[in-house]
């Protein structure tokens, strides 16, 4: 009886035809060689070499060590060459051609995909930012004046993205709880989580120019999944009047995998209802297609389920967030990322943070290896995600992992 071929998957395979991810990955033999890889089920592709083999017109893009020059290529290389590759995976001609080329997820490494330029980071989950406001703000709006008319966000840190499965140190800094008589300077003892996606740019734009909600497909490649892993104590002291610094900056964990906006068309869905009017530049309800996306995220600490936020309850889409990056003539750059920011729905098991989950420490969650208000070190932490896909299909969006590690001496 012949061999399976890696190109036949079982039915309901998260990583189909119909999904084809990119990413960045090197074999054993030749570790300093990093190559483009589109992920078939439990394989990669190396897809420069399949377009060498193949005359594909597009070989020089995906035979470099990163994603980027193909993300600067534009939207029509990134439709040409996503329908070859599903030719190249499918058709019964090209089998002996590209089998060869296929590597086992488990025998590779990954590496970032993409050389990040700037970093931004939202806060679009309404149900998010009003527990947040409720812990912070008892007494007073959950919500900042400005919530519901712009998607506030902040520049993070771009040297410190991290691929998925990096080590994160547990960050010091100064700290001062209220009752306090003076900061100290040491670990974070309130370490968490933010279950996010992430969006990367490709196409630039021109500096002094706004990117309108109509453009947001000629610049945004694709996306992922994110965790801002974030230090609350730090965070909390240091961000008046200005913001997120230090509590954020330490790092940031991406998905080894880029899913391309195309693989996403059956998963659009509608926002929220919106309950003010907006501001020309950022009203989508004339826009042609729904900016929301059904992604499915479900969260694990060591192992165990600690929640399921949902990413179609987002307030505000990444259109929106793109048009409010570039409003006031922000140039984008190749290897932009920006992220939703904390992802929650309105029930306790869809909390992206441990901060809302444990009500900032006041109800502990019990897992198999003891109780947790805030992660400890030695805990790993695990995000995956699916949307709907095409004729019933699920697309996978892979994973972000990441261990903490103590805090160095």
């Amino acid at each position: 009886m012949p061999e399976q071929s890696p190109l036949d998957l079982a039915e309901g395979d998260l990583f189909g035809p119909h999904n084809l991810p990119y990413g960045v990955f090197s074999t054993a033999d030749e570790p300093e060689r990093r190559r483009v890889g589109v992920r078939i089920g439990g394989h990669v592709l190396d897809a420069g070499a399949a377009a060498l083999t193949l005359g594909s017109p597009y070989a020089a893009l995906l035979a470099q060590p990163t994603l980027n020059p193909l993300l600067a290529a534009g939207r029509t290389a990134w439709r040409d060459v996503r329908r070859a590759l599903t030719a190249w995976v499918t058709s019964p001609a090209h089998r002996a051609d590209i089998e060869p080329l296929l590597h086992p997820v488990t025998a590779v490494t990954l590496h970032l995909p993409y050389d990040v330029a700037d970093y931004v980071d939202f806060y679009a989950s309404e149900h998010h930012a009003t527990n947040v406001g409720k812990i912070f703000r008892p007494d007073g709006d959950a919500l900042t004046p400005n919530w519901k008319h712009l998607p506030i966000g902040y520049h993070g840190r771009a040297g410190t993205v991290v691929v998925s499965g990096t080590d994160v140190v547990r960050p010091s800094g100064q700290r001062k709880a209220p009752a306090d008589p003076a900061p100290v300077f040491g670990p974070s003892v309130k370490l968490d989580i933010e279950a996010e996606v992430g969006f990367i740019v490709g196409t630039p734009s021109t500096h002094g120019t706004p990117v309108p909600l109509a453009d947001f497909r000629e610049h945004v490649f694709g996306l992922f999944l994110l965790n801002d892993w974030s230090a609350r104590d730090i965070q909390a002291w240091e961000y008046v009047p200005l913001g997120p610094f230090l509590g954020k900056s330490f790092a940031t964990s991406v998905s080894a995998w880029v899913t391309p906006l195309e693989a996403l068309d059956a998963a659009h869905v509608a926002p929220p209802a919106r309950d003010f009017p907006l501001l020309p530049y950022l009203d989508d309800s004339h826009e042609e297609e729904p900016g929301g996306y059904d992604v499915r995220i479900e969260v694990k600490i060591n192992g165990e389920v600690v929640s399921s936020p949902p990413f179609s309850t987002m307030y505000w889409t990444a259109a929106q967030q793109l048009a409010q990056m570039t409003a006031n003539g922000a140039s984008l750059r190749t290897g932009d990322l920006f992220g939703s920011g904390t992802v929650s729905g309105p029930e306790v098991n869809q909390r992206g943070s441990l901060l809302e989950l444990t009500w900032n420490g006041r109800d502990p969650i019990e897992l198999a290896t003891g109780k947790r208000t805030f992660l400890e070190d030695g805990d790993e932490v695990t995000m995956t995600a699916w949307a709907p896909g095409p004729h019933g299909t699920r697309v996978g969006l892979g994973e972000v992992t990441g261990r903490i590690v103590p805090a160095s001496e």
